[in-house]
This record gives C-alpha cells, sequence and structure tokens, in this order.
C-alpha cells in the first residue's frame, strides 16, 4: 500500500512531461539575463497578471521578502493579518534582512475587514512609525485556503490608495482562488503593486516563485535577489518545470479542491473539521495532532501538524481519488477509535 502524502503540495514529484521539458530546456546565465527559458517564464507570468515584469526566484519567501523590501524602507511598517505568512513562517525575515516593522490586525479565518485596517494605517509624523505597506495572502493558508472576494481586495486597493501606501499580495496559491472564484488573474494583477507568486505548490513544478510588478521594481527586485543568494545560474532547467505547470496544471486544480470537499464532507460527523474549504486545504482542530499524526503516519497517511491542536490535509498533483478513499479509511477509523 502506498504512502498518501497530504502533508502539503509542495511535496509533488515532476510528472513525465515536466521532466521531459526540463531535460529539453534551452538554458544560458541568468545572472546575466541571458537565460532564455526563464526570460520566457518571466515575460509570461507578468502577462498573466497584467504587469511589467516578474523575476524567478527559488523560493516564495524571498519573493515575499524581496517585494517588502521594495516597498517599505528600514524602520518602517507593514500591515498584515496576524497568521499571515510573511509574519508567521519566514522566520522574522522582514525584521532581519529589511529592517522592517510589522504590525498585524487579528486573524480571523481569513477575513479582512477593509475599515479595520484603514484605522491602523499611521501616516507620516507624530513620532510614530509610519505605515508604507499593506499585505494580504491569497489563498490564506492558515485560515484553510479560504480566498479573499474580489470586492474585499478592491476595497483594500481603494483604502491603500487613500493613505497613500503600497499593497502586496502573497499569492503562493493564487492560482487556487482564481479557479475557485473564476476571478481573471489579471483582475487580481490589476490590484496590486506587487504579487509573489507560487509554482511549487499547487502547480507542482519541483520549485520556484516569481515577483510581480513594475519593470522598476523587478530592476531593483534583481540586486536584491543576489544580494539575499537568489542569483542563479543555468536556471532554465527549472524554470521549464514552471512553463510546463502554467500549460498543463492550472485548470486541474479543480479536481484538488472536490477531493479536499470529498475529505471534509467524510470527515465532518467527527466534528473535526475547521470552517467549508473553498480550495485544496482542510483544517482539522484535533484533541491532540501530534499524536493523531503519529498514529495516521503508521498506517501510510501523512498529516501536517500545525499546533498541539491543529492538523492540515492538503490535495494536490499527487493525489487521485484512491489516495483519497485510502486517507479517509485510516483517519475515519483513528477518529471512531478515539470516539469510542
Amino acid at each position: 500500500m502506498r504512502t498518501v502524502d497530504l502533508r502539503s503540495d509542495t511535496v509533488t514529484r515532476p510528472s513525465a512531461g515536466m521532466r521531459a521539458a526540463m531535460a529539453d530546456a534551452e538554458v544560458g546565465d541568468d545572472v546575466y539575463g541571458e537565460d532564455p527559458t526563464t526570460n520566457l517564464l518571466q515575460e509570461r507570468v507578468a502577462a498573466l497578471f497584467g504587469h511589467e515584469a516578474a523575476l524567478f526566484t527559488p523560493t516564495g519567501s524571498m519573493a515575499n521578502q524581496i517585494a517588502l523590501q521594495l516597498l517599505v524602507p528600514p524602520a518602517n511598517e507593514i500591515l498584515v493579518d496576524a497568521d499571515a505568512h510573511v509574519v508567521t513562517y519566514e522566520i522574522g525575515a522582514a525584521a532581519a534582512y529589511g529592517g522592517i516593522s510589522s504590525r498585524t490586525w487579528p486573524a480571523k479565518g481569513g477575513a479582512i475587514d477593509p475599515q479595520r485596517v484603514a484605522a491602523m494605517v499611521r501616516p507620516d509624523g507624530y513620532w510614530a512609525v509610519p505605515t508604507r505597506a499593506i499585505a494580504v495572502e491569497q489563498t490564506h493558508n492558515l485560515a484553510g485556503g479560504t480566498v479573499a472576494p474580489l470586492a474585499t481586495l478592491d476595497a483594500l486597493r481603494a483604502v491603500a490608495d487613500g493613505a497613500g501606501v503600497a499593497l502586496h499580495c502573497d499569492g503562493a496559491r493564487i492560482w487556487h482562488a482564481h479557479v475557485a472564484d473564476g476571478v481573471p488573474l489579471d483582475s487580481y494583477g490589476a490590484l496590486f503593486d506587487t504579487l509573489a507568486v507560487c509554482l511549487s505548490k499547487g502547480l507542482g513544478a519541483p520549485v520556484g516563485s516569481l515577483l510581480v510588478g513594475s519593470a522598476e521594481r523587478i530592476a531593483q527586485a534583481r540586486w536584491l535577489r543576489k544580494r539575499l543568494g537568489g542569483g542563479m545560474r543555468q536556471v532554465g532547467v527549472l524554470a521549464a518545470a514552471g512553463l510546463y505547470a502554467l500549460e498543463h496544471h492550472i485548470g486541474r486544480l479543480a479536481e484538488d479542491h472536490a477531493r479536499a470537499a470529498r475529505l471534509a464532507e467524510a470527515l465532518a460527523p467527527y466534528g473535526v473539521v475547521v470552517g467549508e474549504p473553498r480550495t485544496n486545504v482542510v483544517l482539522l482542530d484535533l484533541h491532540d495532532a501530534p499524536g493523531f499524526a503519529a498514529a495516521a503516519r503508521e498506517r501510510g497517511v501523512l498529516v501536517s501538524v500545525l499546533g498541539p491542536r491543529t492538523g492540515r490535509l492538503i490535495t494536490h498533483l499527487d493525489i487521485d481519488d484512491v489516495a483519497v478513499e485510502q486517507a479517509l479509511d485510516v483517519l475515519t477509523s483513528l477518529l471512531e477509535r478515539r470516539a469510542a
């Protein structure tokens, strides 16, 4: 019996078609801007979001942190929700590398109250740390893959414009929001000064994210990427995987959403499902998440542990219907044993 890995959509392996594209990729030295496959990927992603330029980075965290440094000078602040990836899972990088102060609004299932955010903005003067940018996460990981509605983002854009601050999107799983709500990618792009979009989560590439923005900002971002150690050479072999993913793996995300819904539906009677999944993430409220995950692992199902009570299941390219049913056999039996 195979192992069913539901810890993350970062665990996928490149498909045969993706590996072939990587093997055939035309390459050059990207530090000199001479890798044709990387240049094509950057141009294509920029066009998808309606922006002038994009920059390939090895990780989503690097793309996010470059964006924050572009938008927020040292000793100034960014506003973000308390569970956002940029302040939860990037190990204090905004402060450590950018000298950036972060201030958060309470995380409430990924919901955003634009008026509350507006009230938090600090202008120049008054000896206070001035706000320079607002960041949002689309979809929101710790809120269970929730999708911020376009109307909410429109209102947040109006807040940013009214306050004279920038707006950044950590769009690691923005492809899922695009498929779930049918919002065109360039409609999202029009709302944000910068976006960080990931290829190695839902899209199944082995490595890589892109920072999207204006030509001027992306030119500066290239310097920041080099400073952070992200200047890569013949990186077209990885960019080719991203191009393949864009061509073949966006539309199929609906399958991941359906499988996440199947998991949630089957587990809901046990009272452990948090919310109603909109995309490929299912959050679980468990009495003992580490113990539950350990027991599931012994039976071939891998569950992510996000806290003492919080477990997470993520569907992805390598999870088919058979794997979902195998996982449910294990997870429901463990939950029944706990309830007995």
